[in-house]
């Protein structure tokens, strides 16, 4: 039974107002893939070709042709020492940017991890940091984004971690990875130069939580 009396949908009244300014495609229907080819695999993704059929207002098809980017999943979190008040920061190449980059802890899921299961392990082996115990660890689920939904489906799974205790174990990198990490305190946090979307978003979460805390 529906109810008359909840708030109504925003996202349905945004698309209400959106579809007095259609350029002839309805965009109530969902989009279908004509052909797909995958052109370039490589360690991390793979890229396909894609024809997809968007239907018009009258019921025809129009053909559009994307590039996509598939990548696996990631985890990206922003972890917070709660005893000392302190964040970690890391620092590493990233090619697209070309640049030493600002970042936060991040990695890819495996097929079989949850996305806690995944945030821990890439922690553990980026920085050496784990929780000294469950009751230790308290995870603020900021959100699920996609880096760049026009061209890629990676999702990042974005949160921050807040650990009470915790201890150090030996880090494992990839052959070709090499990340620096340290703890730097909330003001210096918000004056590095951070690039990555993803982490600003966990960033700003974070600072919403500290003004109301």
């Amino acid at each position: 039974m529906t109810d008359m009396n909840a708030a109504p949908d925003m996202t349905d009244a945004a698309g209400a107002t959106l579809d007095a300014s259609s350029d002839g495609i309805d965009m109530n229907v969902p989009a279908k893939v004509i052909d797909s080819r995958e052109v370039y695999r490589g360690a991390i993704f793979h890229v396909d070709d894609m024809t997809i059929g968007l239907t018009t207002n009258s019921g025809g098809v129009v053909r559009i042709r994307r590039q996509v980017l598939r990548h696996a999943p990631c985890v990206v979190m922003l972890v917070h020492d709660t005893a000392s008040d302190r964040y970690l920061i890391e620092r590493e190449y990233r090619a697209g940017s070309d640049i030493f980059a600002y970042g936060l802890p991040a990695g890819l899921m495996d097929e079989d991890e949850t996305v806690e299961q995944a945030a821990l392990r890439e922690l553990v082996e980026e920085t050496g940091v784990a929780p000294a115990s469950r009751d230790d660890l308290r995870i603020d689920h900021v959100g699920d984004y996609y880096s760049s939904e026009g061209m890629t489906d990676e999702l990042a799974h974005i949160m921050v971690i807040h650990l009470d205790s915790w201890t150090h174990r030996p880090t494992h990198f990839d052959p070709d990875e090499h990340v620096e990490s340290a703890w730097v305190s909330w003001e210096d946090l918000n004056a590095i130069r951070v690039t990555a979307s993803n982490s600003i978003i966990a960033i700003q979460h974070e600072a919403l939580r500290r003004l109301t805390a």
